[in-house]
């Protein structure tokens, strides 16, 4: 797949603006997260990770969550940016996700303001929303962006883009 971007509109963002090495930036935008029909998060209170080609990953703080509804997972992975992190499993009543969310317990310097803070995939939510605006989730499974209309790509994620 060529990459081809996606010239944009007034008002949206393009992930090929947004840096590599990525950059952390605060966001007042409100943030809810449903699961098994309940509200888990609600927050006005989070960070955005811009990277080139990702759409935005949101961190959301822990007091802002559900945190009953979570606990320690056994994924583990490694951000050249971040350092390591860990993952958390999510149940609610009767249905679960595993390693749906994760966070950095120790992240490197450039990070620190996330630490401790939880990221979520939004995929198997049932719904993530940015402002109201229901959230389309990253492709590929491994990455965790939030896709909104203000935000055009093409995005990593899809089919034949490994190799970017």
């Amino acid at each position: 797949m060529q990459k081809q971007q996606i010239k944009r509109s007034p008002g949206q963002e393009s992930v090929w603006d947004y840096p590599r090495p990525p950059r952390l930036e605060p966001t007042d935008k409100t943030i809810e997260i449903f699961f098994n029909d309940v509200l888990i998060v609600r927050t006005s209170r989070a960070w955005r990770v811009l990277e080139t080609s990702h759409p935005p990953t949101y961190y959301i703080p822990p007091e802002d969550v559900a945190m009953s509804y979570l606990r320690l997972g056994n994924g583990r992975s490694y951000c050249e940016w971040k350092g390591q992190a860990r993952y958390y499993t999510l149940q609610v009543g009767d249905k679960t996700a595993e390693n749906v969310a994760w966070f950095y317990p120790n992240p490197m310097s450039t990070f620190e303001e996330i630490k401790n803070y939880i990221a979520f995939y939004p995929a198997p939510m049932d719904r993530c929303t940015v402002d109201g605006e229901v959230v389309r989730p990253q492709a590929g499974g491994f990455y965790g962006g939030w896709i909104t209309d203000d935000i055009v790509g093409p995005f990593k994620g899809d089919p034949g883009t490994t190799g970017w």
